[in-house]
């Protein structure tokens, strides 16, 4: 791949709570964009990775839900915290009464048909909208696929008004495309319904970024925020 045509790469996934690693997922092939979806994988032996609803039923494949995590590499919890440990390891749905347990990750994901799980971003991105559940990170999922733009980010706004949050999108064009938000409101119509669709939109040269190099969230509700306010 690239500089190094002999090299293997191969993407582990997992939590400290889990002993580190809990998945892997060897890329075949250098993907054509960096926004291109890439999976956590397959579970490593003895290691289960679980996508839950909220009442810790498996979700039908290509449905989004939470990221749990079984098997042999869980913690037993956290130091001297019983109530955090309660609720970052439930029990295990699958065996009820056993004191087999699940870590909570906090990440959303889903499963495709091949089986394996896709990181879809953070469960506390996680909205309600006209009396929708909506997960931001899908929206970004949806963006990610767009030749049309460099990088995008989705971040929710609290709303005065009966829908009670505004979804709104910053993205960066990739040259030579100029999308407007109506343009990249119909290339979304497809993978998304029209609850999800973001209502406000900002275009800019740059998505702001924190001291680790990752995107400046806070940041970006603040603008919105502004935006909305004026």
């Amino acid at each position: 791949m690239g500089f190094l045509p002999d090299a293997k790469f191969t993407n582990l996934y997992g939590a400290t709570e889990a002993t580190i690693a809990t998945s892997y997922y060897t890329v075949h092939a250098w993907p054509e964009r960096d926004t291109e979806a890439k999976p956590k994988g397959t579970a490593c032996a003895g290691e289960e990775l679980l996508v839950l609803d909220e009442h810790l039923a498996a979700v039908p494949a290509g449905t989004v839900g939470e990221l749990y995590i079984g098997g042999v590499g869980l913690s037993p919890g956290y130091w001297r915290d019983t109530e955090k440990t309660r609720a970052a390891f439930p029990e295990d749905p699958r065996h009820p009464g056993s004191g087999m347990r699940i870590y909570r990750t906090g990440d959303l994901a889903r499963v495709d048909a091949a089986g394996l799980v896709y990181f879809l971003g953070r469960a506390d991105s996680q909205i309600k909208s006209r009396g929708y559940r909506i997960e931001l990170g899908e929206i970004e999922s949806a963006l990610g696929p767009l030749e049309c733009l460099r990088e995008s980010a989705v971040v929710a706004v609290q709303s005065s008004g009966f829908e009670g949050w505004t979804i709104c999108c910053a993205y960066v064009p990739a040259e030579p495309h100029e999308p407007s938000p109506t343009s990249l409101k119909e290339m979304l119509r497809e993978p998304l319904p029209p609850y999800m669709l973001p209502s406000r939109w900002l275009a800019l040269a740059e998505l702001p970024k924190n001291a680790n190099g990752k995107i400046d969230r806070p940041a970006l509700r603040k603008r919105f925020e502004e935006m909305l306010e004026t």
